[in-house]
């Protein structure tokens, strides 16, 4: 093993992100199962959760209900989205510590997440959509922030994957005839 494969195998900062990596998964894990969990719950005890709600918001029309579920379904897709991205990166960070960064794999990984961020993107619309619903049944009682849909920074991280994705099958193409002429 050469020395600089050796020091990229020992970089603090590739374990630091495999720690990362796994603790967001995990994160996505347990939101996505708060959010498939919250959805029946909140349905089955509608009645006890309007008597309380009743307190701060005198008219509670019964769409409330079907809105925050809507949210909730988006939110566990979002949060599906992201953990599928988490995993792309870190099979990427794991190849970098092999010291082997530059293959055809990662290329595809990278092109998935610029893809998958653009589906982060649109879901955004209507989770904006639906917090406006919300704020607009609450009646003033509830505000959501709604300030959701496509942004700058998310498609600018799109386009960076997609030339990244790029640069990543020249490399491979390039270390690939490289080796055919050794």
């Amino acid at each position: 093993m050469t020395s600089t494969m050796r020091s990229i195998t020992r970089d603090p900062l590739l374990a630091i992100s495999k720690g990362l990596l796994w603790f967001l998964m995990a994160s996505m894990a347990i939101a996505i199962a708060a959010c498939l969990v919250a959805i029946p719950v909140m349905l089955i005890f509608q009645n006890q959760i309007s008597a309380e709600m009743a307190k701060d918001m005198p008219l509670l029309l019964p769409q409330f209900y079907w809105v925050i579920s809507g949210i909730l379904v988006f939110a566990a897709i979002l949060c599906g989205v992201l953990f599928r991205i988490f995993q792309l990166l870190k099979r990427i960070v794991g190849t970098v510590g092999d010291g082997d960064p530059f293959v055809p794999e990662n290329a595809r990984r990278l092109t998935q997440m610029a893809w998958l961020s653009l589906v982060v993107q649109l879901l955004g619309l209507p989770l904006s959509g639906l917090g406006a619903a919300v704020n607009k049944i609450g009646e003033g009682h509830t505000h959501l922030d709604t300030m959701g849909g496509i942004s700058g920074n998310g498609l600018l991280l799109m386009l960076i994957l997609f030339i990244l994705a790029r640069v990543f099958r020249k490399g491979a193409e390039m270390r690939a005839e490289l080796e055919g002429t050794v």
